[in-house]
């Protein structure tokens, strides 16, 4: 029975039958197969188990000579990450690096390179201004509507251009349950929240009851209307964004959930097959770009991607101009590059694959849209407008 036939039938009282989530059949492509060949005895079942992925994440400089040949400034980042941000990729997302290509950009993403200790002017530790922000461990109040929860300090894969690289994978930060206790009374005793953002690290490194706990707590909350949930696993661990995760994310919809793209590489056939299982049980998803130098900053980049995400029910939503963490000079963008970016999709493309170009002010100004500017003049509401083609055309306010 499809969903419309379920719909009618609950409507005129008849029992409807639950559908029955399911996992495709996955076939390993050449790349995963070579990637999978490393683990001694392992099978294509323990590929597309997420807990094997991690337990087999790359972490050493031996383990990933053997997946590519490094270069002098990736061999002196991998030797020295351990003083800014460890190195962590799974066995599937390294699958994506070009091994021959030391600009891939999968491979920019996710191995470290030296640069990333060197400071530069105007970079900062927490240049978000999270931790001023924090009323409770794990909180982060900024507008006065919504709260930022941080439920976990571990991601799937280490984002080398990490906004808060000062606290993932730091064991001193760790959050848990009992600290969650407090973020909850926090919310309740403030009924203004009504937008809660689950993220980290990422709320999906944790097992789906420790997850579902956090959820009913919120959705306990009467206040509360919207919950969304901020993630980059679909993209560097899909095999997480299982059948019965999902049917646990379903009870408790509405949820929103927030996912991390940077490049048309990413989206592969084992993430689409993720994308399906979320979209199916009605969670709406919205894509999250980081603009980095070298990786997504060319026009053409970005309309690629913007509109893969669209193929696969994900709706381009941000993109943000690299935040000035320690070390992010060689990511980071002019601002000039992503409002071009923004010139050469509106107009040229479906309105929605046009995401909103944002700088989060740093020491916690928050997201700040920055764009063209379509308005040339304006006299006594008389607009003289541009459209995208460069043309001009007047509109009048009305008259008072």
């Amino acid at each position: 029975m499809n969903s419309v036939e379920t719909i009618i039938k609950e409507a005129q009282g008849a029992p409807a039958i639950a559908p029955q989530i399911t996992q495709p059949k996955i076939n390993l492509n050449p790349a995963e197969n070579r990637i999978l060949s490393l683990f001694k005895d392992a099978s294509i079942l323990d590929w597309e188990d997420w807990r094997w992925q991690m337990r087999n994440r790359i972490r050493t400089k031996e383990m990933l000579e053997k997946i590519i040949k490094l270069t002098p400034e990736e061999e002196d980042g991998v030797d020295r990450c351990k003083d800014k941000l460890t190195m962590s990729i799974p066995p599937y997302f390294a699958s994506l690096i070009d091994p021959e290509d030391p600009k891939c950009p999968v491979r920019l993403q996710c191995v470290p390179q030296v640069g990333e200790l060197t400071k530069s002017p105007h970079e900062m530790e927490d240049p978000c201004g999270e931790d001023k922000h924090s009323p409770v461990h794990g909180l982060v109040h900024r507008y006065p509507d919504r709260v930022l929860f941080l439920v976990s300090e571990m991601c799937a894969m280490y984002c080398r251009y990490c906004t808060r690289s000062r606290m993932v994978g730091d064991s001193s930060r760790t959050i848990k349950s009992s600290t969650y206790e407090a973020a909850y009374e926090y919310i309740r005793s403030n009924k203004k929240i009504r937008d809660v953002l689950i993220s980290g690290g990422d709320p999906l490194m944790l097992a789906d009851n420790v997850l579902e706990d956090i959820i009913k707590n919120i959705r306990a909350i009467p206040h509360v209307e919207f919950l969304r949930i901020g993630t980059r696993v679909p993209v560097t661990l899909p095999q997480r964004v299982t059948p019965e995760l999902v049917s646990m994310l379903k009870r408790y919809g509405p949820i929103w959930m927030s996912i991390h793209f940077s490049h048309p590489k990413e989206i592969t056939k084992r993430t689409k097959i993720a994308c399906d299982l979320l979209a199916d049980s009605g969670i709406p998803m919205g894509s999250q770009t980081v603009l980095l130098k070298g990786i997504n900053d060319r026009p053409h980049i970005m309309r690629r991607l913007v509109h893969d995400l669209l193929k696969i029910r994900v709706r381009p939503y941000y993109i943000y101009q690299c935040d000035p963490i320690v070390g992010s000079k060689h990511f980071r963008t002019s601002v000039s590059a992503g409002i071009n970016i923004i010139e050469k999709l509106r107009g040229h493309t479906s309105g929605y694959a046009v995401p909103t170009f944002v700088i989060d002010g740093p020491g916690g100004g928050g997201k700040v849209p920055v764009g063209p500017n379509y308005v040339i003049s304006n006299d006594k509401g008389k607009y003289v407008l541009r459209n995208y083609a460069g043309k001009k055309y007047v509109y009048y306010d009305p008259e008072k």
